[in-house]
């Protein structure tokens, strides 16, 4: 029996897609690869103080950057509303500074094509998969690998690159 394989990451998503959030942990674990998921997930009563802006951006910011620079990788769960999240980009952009493997997931059951959230569209050069494991595990651990949503092979669209 070979070895569970664990890594950490944090888990990018708009918060009406945190049922995936489960779906994609479970789905993995199938393959023997367990991640432990770092990203926030507001309760109810949390969602809600969120939204009535109870809770300062600058906290919010704090929380997150910790959790983001404590994974070696961060998953963007793509979804047909993730491109209009603001706190999508932000953590994605935030992931990209501190040179994080950046991984977008498309979640399972799309057909067509969406839109990429701006800044997953920014940093091409990261990966963007559809909902398979053996893709995503190879996408986590750092191989590029370009899917349209349904699996297919997409042609790779780098972004911009920069000379440190």
């Amino acid at each position: 029996m070979s070895a569970i394989r664990t890594k950490n990451v944090f888990i990018s998503h708009h918060h009406k897609d945190d049922v995936n959030v489960d779906k994609l942990a479970s789905l993995l674990s199938k393959k023997g690869f367990s991640i432990r998921n770092s990203s926030i997930r507001a309760k109810p009563a949390n969602q809600q103080r969120l939204e009535k802006g109870l809770v300062k951006d600058t906290t919010i910011k704090r929380l997150l950057k910790m959790k983001i620079s404590w994974a070696s990788s961060v998953i963007v769960l793509v979804g047909k509303e993730t491109h209009s999240r603001p706190w999508v980009n932000w953590e994605i952009e935030q992931a990209h500074r501190l040179g994080k493997n950046i991984v977008g997931v498309y979640e399972r059951g799309l057909k067509d094509n969406v839109d990429l959230p701006l800044a997953l569209e920014k940093y091409r050069t990261s990966q963007v998969v559809g909902w398979d494991s053996d893709s995503i595990i190879t996408a986590i651990e750092g191989k590029s690998i370009f899917q349209n949503p349904d699996g297919t092979p997409s042609p790779r669209k780098d972004g911009p690159h920069t000379t440190c």
